[in-house]
């Protein structure tokens, strides 16, 4: 028997199918309000490709290792970063940095998946990422826009995982760019008609297949996805509001500009943006390379930690800044830098999180690959959930009955204030 709803009739309405497509692209989080911190979200500044930390925040200047890359002073007592760095510099008294991160993955997607949720690849369940935990666990507070927002990647492993396809964020690109699939393509009137006709669709619909009305939440999803695209907080996407002076102190280029549009995300109550900045993988002509990948990151991230600040933000933000592992500190053959998940560096801060705080410290020989007090990715992780205010132990059921720990990591409590 053909369901009630079929595709030509729902394809016919236009806007059931922009609203359709709309929601499975939202993350639409269901209504799940189990914590209320003062910390509000997260801005994750993904690193994709694995960034060296040799050439950003862990140089060895003067070592066999460590290339032409200068160390420069900081803000922060007794931390040099790299040259390529001078506006973070003065930002790291705000920031904490762990140059002794030990991960067990060296491939790109297990390595990703590893950082985002905190545990290694399961073959038989699929770890929702920190993003997903956010949505699904942080305070709704009026939120009528995606709670979880990926910009600049198509990256799968930020996911929902067992939390479900609505807890996956909702990509865009550029925001210099309109964000797709949420302004209607027709007029207010025959919009009105058009949602009437999807009612009375969507009603005999529920009637005719109650079960999977109930399992599929669809008409939740379409009533959100409208709901979405008639709100003013998507205006939270367009950075050109903001004054000229502080777009240019971003940086003009996407990732700033991802940045900037993250801040202004969190403000309208989003609870976690994911802005990415590609091509750290940087197996040939590495040294070539590094400039123009620090000199977004340099502008974006400082600008964000002083913005945050100047707007009384930083205290209810967390600001977390790594990829999902570092490079080797062996120089190969093409002058490149490969994978090495051994003793990698973060930077995060925000929220009750410490300011100007070092864990780890790594060698200056290439064969080198155990950094002294070394931190598991799980403790990251846990970390930034205990800076959330969600309890690492607590516990969620997957669909088979299966009840997972957020986090099977230890809260780094030196980066914990009291």
């Amino acid at each position: 028997m053909e369901p009630l709803m079929n595709r030509r009739a729902f394809g016919a309405l236009g806007l059931g199918t922009l609203a359709g497509l709309l929601s499975a692209r939202l993350g639409l989080a269901e209504d799940v309000a189990t914590s209320v911190g003062p910390t509000k979200g997260i801005i994750v500044l993904w690193l994709r490709g694995g960034p060296s930390q040799l050439e950003t925040f862990d140089p060895k200047p003067g070592k066999r290792i460590g290339g032409p890359t200068r160390a420069i002073t900081t803000s922060a007592k007794g931390i040099a970063i790299a040259h390529h760095l001078p506006q973070i510099a003065e930002q790291m008294q705000h920031l904490s940095l762990i140059r002794s991160v030990v991960g067990q993955e060296g491939d790109h997607e297990r390595a990703s998946i590893l950082m985002k949720t905190g545990r290694r690849p399961e073959v038989a369940l699929s770890h929702p990422s920190l993003g997903a935990v956010c949505a699904h666990e942080l305070d709704v507070a009026g939120t009528e826009i995606p709670r979880y927002v990926s910009i600049l990647s198509n990256d799968p492993t930020s996911r929902g995982g067992y939390l479900g396809q609505s807890y996956d964020p909702f990509r865009v690109g550029d925001p210099a760019n309109p964000i797709q699939d949420v302004t209607p393509n027709v007029g207010d009137a025959r919009q009105q008609r058009r949602l009437e006709a999807l009612e009375v669709l969507e009603n005999g619909f529920a009637r005719e297949r109650p079960e999977i009305d109930r399992r599929t939440l669809h008409r939740e999803r379409t009533e959100r996805a409208i709901q979405t695209m008639s709100s003013t907080q998507l205006e939270a996407f367009d950075v050109e509001q903001e004054s000229r002076e502080l777009r240019r102190a971003y940086g003009d280029h996407p990732f700033g500009r991802g940045c900037l549009a993250a801040r202004r995300l969190l403000e309208v109550g989003v609870r976690c943006v994911e802005v990415a900045l590609d091509g750290w993988d940087t197996h040939i002509d590495h040294f070539d390379k590094i400039d123009s990948l620090c000199r977004p990151l340099d502008s974006a991230l400082a600008t964000l930690v002083k913005d945050l600040r100047d707007r009384g933000l930083w205290e209810h933000t967390l600001v977390f800044c790594g990829g999902e592992f570092g490079r080797t500190p062996r120089i190969n053959g093409t002058d490149g830098r490969d994978h090495w998940p051994t003793g990698f560096s973060v930077v995060l801060g925000g929220g009750p999180l410490a300011g100007g705080a070092l864990i780890g410290e790594t060698g200056i020989e290439a064969t080198d690959d155990e950094p002294k007090d070394p931190v598991p990715v799980a403790d990251v992780y846990a970390t930034l959930l205990c800076g959330l205010g969600l309890d690492p132990a607590t516990e969620n059921m997957t669909s088979v009955g299966r009840p997972v720990k957020l986090s099977d990591g230890k809260p780094i409590e030196r980066l914990l204030k009291a």
